[in-house]
């Protein structure tokens, strides 16, 4: 295992050499890849939706074998290409093929998630005293911004940088007021940045013109073990840098407490496999359907640059994965809901455990718990998020 420090200290240059390179003024975006630098990015089409809407893809593509997919609907991973020890390279994200899978069978797969990431309970919250009501589409409560939340949207290509170090896209979404019940007419932006170092990095900005809560993710649903899948995602080791989680009800909104992590399923303060947790009778794995659909507290809390959170990685494959964010929040979701009704790439059934998600976040329904880090956005303010993946081989 890289040493955690080494980890954090890569993950920290690489974010700010990807922010360096989105700072440059904006550049008309390029239908073609560039041949100087050792990155590129390629604009291309990726199908039409049902009412004719052209969606599209944009390909980063680097040196050391690592190719991201990015689509503007939802603005997700479509295909993140990543070696393994012996070089050989495979899809770690489930998903679909076409999208056709992405409109039909959403699934929250790798998607741009908001305006709200996570659970509201009962669908509702008060800002300023008054009261907010969601669409319920998680019984009883409003999960990822609703029935129609911005990874069922069509972004636009704003901008695409190729070449050199870093190649990136960034994606835009202009939410009204009153979308999903929400308030405030909202911009947001998502870029992808690849670089050399094998980061791939999301980075998030959005603006508001009334009081709003924030809260935007990407759903990522990774099986470092490649796609179409051979062995569960679970069959990995994991490190956490946290010590407590968000102990949840039964409709998985949590209680406002936390639960020190020490003696129970949740402890990944040292290297353990996931697979030997999620099958344990605690009453919290229980209430996520046999798994973890948690909030872990990530040390340090908000920061202003990307500090480590997750280490992952699959023994078998020699792939290993560092994730690093500003924020304060990781929810772990071990696919414990994915129940083989559909079906991803190669045709291949969504099944339980099949991937795992590691959502970096504000905590959920934090708009109804005042001790939370807060989520609310005002006028003149920007949301800005950052999360790296950093790829890497496993000794």
């Amino acid at each position: 295992m890289l040493n955690s420090k080494r980890i954090a200290l890569v993950a920290g240059l690489s974010v700010l050499m990807a922010l360096g390179a989105c700072s440059k003024p904006a550049e008309k975006a390029e239908t073609a890849s560039a041949t100087a630098g050792a990155t590129t990015a390629t604009r291309l089409p990726f199908g039409a939706l049902s009412d004719g809407t052209q969606v599209e893809m944009v390909e980063l593509k680097n040196s050391k074998g690592v190719t991201a997919r990015l689509i503007t609907y939802g603005a997700a991973i479509q295909s993140l290409m990543v070696p393994d020890r012996d070089g050989k390279a495979a899809d770690i994200v489930i998903g679909y093929d076409s999208i056709e899978g992405y409109e039909k069978t959403p699934n929250y797969t790798n998607v741009t998630v908001g305006r709200y990431a996570n659970r509201i309970a009962k669908g509702k919250f008060t800002l300023d005293g008054k009261t907010y009501t969601l669409p319920i589409n998680n019984a009883p409560n409003s999960l990822h911004g609703g029935t129609k939340g911005w990874d069922k949207n069509n972004w636009t290509i704003k901008d695409v940088k190729s070449g050199g170090d870093t190649s990136s896209v960034t994606f835009t979404l202009t939410s009204p007021d009153g979308d999903q019940g929400y308030p405030g007419k909202v911009v947001a932006e998502v870029t992808y940045s690849l670089n050399e170092n094998n980061d791939l990095t999301v980075s998030y900005k959005a603006t508001t013109d009334k009081p709003t809560v924030i809260n935007m993710t990407n759903h990522g649903l990774f099986n470092l073990g490649g796609i179409p899948a051979t062995r569960p995602a679970t069959d990995a080791v994991l490190t956490i840098q946290s010590d407590a989680i968000l102990p949840v009800d039964k409709s998985l909104i949590p209680t406002g407490k936390e639960m020190p992590v020490k003696g129970t399923p949740f402890d990944f303060t040292t290297p353990a496999l996931v697979s030997e947790r999620v099958t344990a009778k605690d009453p919290q794995i229980v209430i996520g359907n046999g798994g973890i659909d948690h909030n872990y507290i990530i040390r340090g809390g908000v920061t202003p640059t990307p500090k480590l959170a997750v280490t992952l990685e699959d023994k078998t494959s020699g792939r290993g994965m560092a994730i690093s964010t500003t924020e304060p929040g990781i929810q772990m979701y071990t696919g414990n809901f994915l129940d083989g009704t559909v079906a991803g790439k190669g045709g291949q059934k969504l099944v339980k455990y099949q991937a795992i998600a590691f959502e970096a976040q504000r905590y959920p329904d934090s708009p109804n718990h005042p001790d939370f880090p807060t989520t609310r956005l005002d006028p003149g303010q920007t949301y800005t998020q950052t999360t790296v993946h950093h790829f890497y081989v496993v000794k």
